[in-house]
């Protein structure tokens, strides 16, 4: 699996051996980790960041904790806008299990129960990394789609909804009050900032934006 170098997984466990083992697993992948000895002290990183992660990144997230749990730090993170670029990975204990599989059903990628399979873990990891790689470039191509959008004009927006609905140009030219090659004018401009060849396309591209 192709990664970024820059690709990262942030370590959130309060035993200090899991942490060190976990790191130099993920070395031994040529993985980066950064480390945090809790839930706090992560969600104080993360509040700290003035933009979304730019490269791939995973999160291994123990589940009980002292301090913030890190169930509760999970809920904080579904709220953030960017949270499908930040996969977690729950690490649990047998009694945590059920917690994790409840997580897992609202957004968490997985769980893995300690003691787990050092290379089941990083296959994993690695997957979740691939997803964050998708899930950033989809968020780059929606903003990019959104000022494509913030470059029309009032009327090409009012000729772009006319045409998204199916109408032909000579009911938007009468809906609108504007002649025919106006409409067939504005609808080439649509068709030309947004960078597609086709209603469908333009329709399919909006409906993405709005997702």
């Amino acid at each position: 699996m192709n990664l970024p170098q820059r690709a990262r997984v942030f370590i959130v466990d309060d035993d200090a051996s899991v942490r060190d083992a976990l790191s130099w697993l993920l070395r031994t992948r040529r993985l980066l980790s950064e480390c945090y000895a809790s839930a706090d002290a992560f969600w104080a990183e993360a509040q700290s960041w003035h933009n979304e992660p730019s490269d791939p990144v995973c999160l291994l997230l123990d589940v009980r904790m002292p301090g913030m749990s890190g169930l509760t730090l999970f809920e904080q993170l579904l709220a953030q806008p960017w949270r499908s670029v930040l996969p977690v990975i729950f690490l649990s204990g047998h009694a945590d299990v059920p917690t994790a599989v409840d997580a897992v059903k609202r957004g968490a990628f997985d769980f893995c129960e300690k003691p787990f399979s050092d290379n089941a873990l990083v296959d994993r990891i690695e997957q979740a990394l691939q997803a964050s790689s998708e899930a950033i470039a989809l968020r780059q191509v929606r903003r990019d789609h959104q000022a494509r959008m913030a470059s029309l004009t009032e009327r090409e927006r009012d000729v772009m909804q006319r045409v998204v609905a199916g109408l032909p140009n000579k009911l938007v030219a009468d809906q609108l009050g504007i002649s025919v090659r106006t409409v067939e004018v504005h609808r080439s401009r649509v068709f030309d900032k947004m960078n597609v060849r086709s209603a469908v396309e333009l329709a399919n591209m909006l409906r993405d934006v709005e997702s």
